[in-house]
């Protein structure tokens, strides 16, 4: 607000006070900042919903008269809106273009929430500064340059140490833009700028307090105290503990309430000792607040309102782009008209003796004659005003009864009451097919889904619910066409690539789902599953080595995972395997052995003995192909001895099949691989069924006649070639 002071000052030394002492300390200076900044702390956490409630009810008579306060400073006088004429008109209308492209493309909002949160800070510390040295100069200290400066360098730090903790990594918002600084970076940043905090306010304080001595400076050491603890403090223990700072805790929450109430604060003062000391005019705070109230109202409310019931536009969205440019408009404003530089300003604030001239007050414009008619004593102007006003209050509160419907999320007729006031809102329509869904009433919650889609069809999460549900209910044409529909707005979400994919494959679209899976990873190469879904298509077309790069770059991203969020061995195991399939029949042998050994680790470690015996069997076959009979050996006998221990006939049945092939192709005797294919057969309990089994049994029979009578003496007695077998050597 006061953002700087310079020069010497006139103030001639006397009671620091504006109103009263207390009133002055706990809302000018901040002292209510200790305990209001620890309620909500403890109490956020556990009423999330009365506090949203309640901050939603302060804002109407904090936060948006506060700002009504800026604009009837700048535009009430003909004198003022001329002078900052490039602040009241021109960057205004900046603004509104900004408003209406906003509202138009939807990507410009997380820029413009990002500003306005990390704007916010740095605007009550301004504010703090400028009353910090308005208290200072009222009982006569003249601060030196470079007190001033060490001051206001405290100030600045101050900020900055709460701006790298903003700042820091990536954003858990999604509407906040982190510059991503690195942790360690920001950490030792922080130290040094807390640092230099208490040694610029150390050095500060020691001249000011050697120039008035310290009783003086109570309101200004509370105030500097209040900025301690809305910045330095926080960040301190963010340090320490390792906490997250909440970005939107710090611009909407109580720091937001504590800040307008500040202001509205000062701002009265010198709305009345302008009235008083320039015209002599009566005040009346009633009549001023209560156009703060509705101008506040006017300023946020019917905005959203409109923008959502004519235009269509998502409420919520809406109403944050409002409060986002109206915040932005508020900040380059308030930091051109507030300065105790200003000689008016430091006439109204310092007690000066300077004299306080109106006369181009009433300058002639079209602005300021309809300001005067609108604010004169015509029975016309005073029941226009009265109407407005009147409007202006039912619609407020129209819009707080909505506010406290819509978060009844538990509460399926309130959320109904909520969307007949407002339906184009999607978080509102979100919770109400959610509940409606919980009711087990599924064609209202599919109209709300489809409602919060046409309010904000950017929004991933009702298009996700809608296409979860349309799947279940096994309508995959519309899914498709949703889908389909939904890429028009958001032709780069990764998730809705994968979605669409998956759809196009379920209608036989092969190619259109891979491309869509290939152009989802160039968006977002951490699309983990992905890489499975391309990687299970590509080796069902036969194009095994591709699909083996895929396998590969899944379990490469899957290292890098915390354990709690990693698929379950036999998962992993099982992709390892599929892997070093296709690095086989891409005839990558060595690779493919390296992929069979890390299954049979894993399954090991895991005590996935069904899957060890399937990677050992694979990797025996291998071995064999290779010539390495010896490796083959070892690998066949111990999957053998895996499928025993763990009773698995199937298995096993399989397994001993597989070791009699191998020994006849290896050359070993006929006698042994008979063996086996006769345990092969007493295992499975019935005759060959697949190809595969005839092709076997026909082996069996040829085997069979070449070693004659002793193929019936075997078979009567397996046990002795089957421990031969499995204790066999090259």
């Amino acid at each position: 607000m006061i953002a700087k002071s310079t020069h010497s000052s006139e103030a001639a030394a006397g009671s620091p006070w504006i109103y009263t002492p207390w009133l002055d300390l706990i809302v000018g200076c901040g002292a209510w900042s200790a305990p209001l900044l620890l309620i909500s702390y403890f109490s956020i956490a556990s009423s999330t919903r009365a506090w949203a409630v309640a901050f939603y009810a302060l804002a109407l008579f904090f936060n948006y008269p506060h700002f009504m306060a800026t604009i009837y400073r700048a535009y009430h006088r003909a004198e003022d809106f001329q002078k900052y004429r490039i602040f009241t008109l021109h960057t205004t209308a900046l603004i509104v273009l900004t408003l209406i492209l906003a509202h138009s493309w939807a990507r410009v909002l997380p820029w413009i929430f990002t500003i306005y949160l990390t704007w916010s800070p740095w605007h009550y510390s301004g504010q703090n500064y400028g009353l910090f040295m308005m208290f200072a100069r009222r009982v006569g200290a003249k601060p030196s340059e470079w007190t001033r400066r060490a001051l206001y360098g405290a100030f600045i730090v101050s900020y900055l140490t709460l701006f790298l903790g903003f700042h820091t990594g990536p954003s858990s918002d999604p509407l906040f833009i982190s510059l991503g600084i690195p942790a360690i970076v920001s950490r030792w940043e922080q130290v040094l700028l807390i640092g230099a905090f208490f040694l610029l306010a150390g050095f500060g304080f020691w001249r000011l307090i050697q120039e008035t001595g310290w009783r003086k400076l109570i309101p200004a050491l509370t105030l500097f105290s209040s900025q301690f603890l809305w910045f330095v403090l926080p960040a301190g223990i963010s340090l320490i503990k390792g906490l997250e700072i909440p970005q939107s805790r710090y611009s909407t929450g109580v720091l937001a309430v504590m800040h307008s109430a500040q202001y509205l604060w000062i701002t009265s003062y010198y709305a009345r000792r302008e009235a008083v000391g320039g015209t002599g005019r009566k005040w009346s705070p009633w009549a001023y607040f209560g156009a703060l109230f509705a101008g506040g109202i006017a300023l946020f409310v019917p905005g959203p309102w409109v923008a959502s019931r004519v235009f269509h536009h998502d409420f919520t969205t809406s109403f944050l782009i409002f409060t986002s440019l109206v915040n932005i408009h508020h900040f380059i404003l308030d930091g051109a008209i507030w300065k105790l530089r200003d000689g008016r300003i430091a006439a109204l604030l310092l007690n000066s003796r300077e004299r306080i001239s109106d006369t181009a007050a009433q300058a002639g414009s079209h602005f300021s004659r309809a300001w005067v008619w609108l604010t004169g004593e015509t029975s016309a102007a005073r029941q226009l005003r009265i109407g407005a006003a009147v409007l202006l209050l039912l619609w407020g509160t129209v819009d707080q009864a909505r506010y406290f419907l819509a978060l009844h999320a538990d509460n399926l007729p309130d959320l109904k009451r909520a969307a007949a006031l407002d339906s184009f809102d999607a978080p509102l329509q979100m919770r109400l097919a959610r509940r409606e869904m919980e009711e087990g009433h599924t064609q209202p919650a599919e109209a709300a889904w489809r409602k919060a889609i046409q309010a904000n069809p950017a929004d991933p999460a009702p298009r996700e619910a809608l296409l979860k549900f349309l799947i279940e209910q096994k309508r995959l044409d519309e899914a498709l066409n949703l889908s389909e529909a939904s890429l028009t707005f958001a032709p780069n979400d990764p998730n809705l690539l994968v979605d669409h994919g998956m759809l196009s494959l379920e209608k036989g679209q092969a190619d259109t789902a891979v491309a869509d899976w290939n152009r989802a990873l160039a968006i977002d190469p951490a699309q983990l599953t992905v890489h499975l879904d391309l990687a299970y298509e590509l080796d069902r077309e036969g194009r095994a080595r591709e699909a083996a790069a895929h396998y590969q770059a899944f379990l490469e991203q899957l290292v890098q995972q915390p354990l709690p969020s990693r698929p379950k061995p036999d998962k992993v195991i099982a992709v390892v395997l599929r892997m070093a399939d296709c690095e086989a029949r891409a005839s990558e042998t060595s690779r493919a052995l390296r992929s069979y050994e890390l299954a049979e680790t894993i399954a090991a470690q895991t005590n996935e003995g069904r899957l060890e015996s399937v990677a050992d069997v694979n990797e025996a076959a291998l071995q064999a192909r290779a010539g390495k009979l010896s490796e083959a050996l070892e690998l066949y006998q111990h999957a053998l001895k895996l499928d025993d221990s763990l009773g698995d006939t199937s298995a096993a049945a399989q397994d001993w099949a597989a070791y009699g092939q191998f020994l006849d192709q290896a050359g070993f005797p006929g006698r042994l691989a008979y063996a086996c294919f006769a345990k092969s057969e007493s295992l499975m309990g019935q005759r060959p069924q697949t190809q595969l089994d005839e092709e076997l049994a026909g082996k069996e029979k040829q085997i069979e006649k070449q070693i004659g009578a002793e193929a019936a003496q075997i078979r009567r007695d397996l046990e002795p070639a089957l421990q031969e077998a499995l204790t066999l050597r090259p």
